[in-house]
């Protein structure tokens, strides 16, 4: 286990798979939808403070695209990938590439919505190409970034 605290645990599994999970007082349609409207993210997935995301294209089907771009301070980071599956509210299969790449290779998302009593998980599972390129993004503090924007996505579940 890498991270954790009550409701946000980081665990490396495997060789290549990095998983994330936190817990959301929202049932999971409207966390499903904070995570494909782009209104929605542009709104919670910024990383750590300062960081706005003036691109954010999702073209929700199997086979689509999506696109985001962070910006902070004039230097922008971009990042897209393509929907492989999509199981609205339950589940979405993703991959995932940065436009300057600082790992090798793509890296494959799946992330998991599971409500129970009100209250639902989302599980994020991330597979790189190699044990050195997991570690290398677990070295990074990624998860720092994470644990801030899923923060903001608390708060607004919250008050929507």
């Amino acid at each position: 286990m890498i991270e954790t605290r009550p409701d946000f645990v980081v665990t490396a599994t495997g060789d290549r798979e990095i998983v994330m999970t936190r817990s959301f007082a929202a049932p999971r349609e409207l966390v499903f939808e904070a995570f494909t409207k782009p209104e929605l993210l542009k709104r919670w997935l910024l990383g750590p403070p300062g960081w706005t995301m003036p691109v954010c294209e999702v073209d929700l089907r199997v086979g689509g695209r999506y696109r985001y771009v962070w910006e902070k301070d004039g230097e922008e980071m971009g990042m897209g990938g393509v929907f492989r599956e999509i199981v609205a509210p339950e589940r979405i299969v993703n991959t995932e590439q940065f436009d300057n790449p600082w790992y090798e290779g793509e890296a494959t998302g799946t992330v998991t919505f599971v409500e129970e009593n009100g209250r639902t998980t989302v599980s994020q599972r991330l597979t790189y190409a190699s044990k050195d390129v997991r570690d290398k993004i677990l070295e990074s503090g990624m998860e720092r970034g994470v644990e801030a924007s899923y923060d903001r996505l608390a708060q607004l579940l919250a008050s929507d």
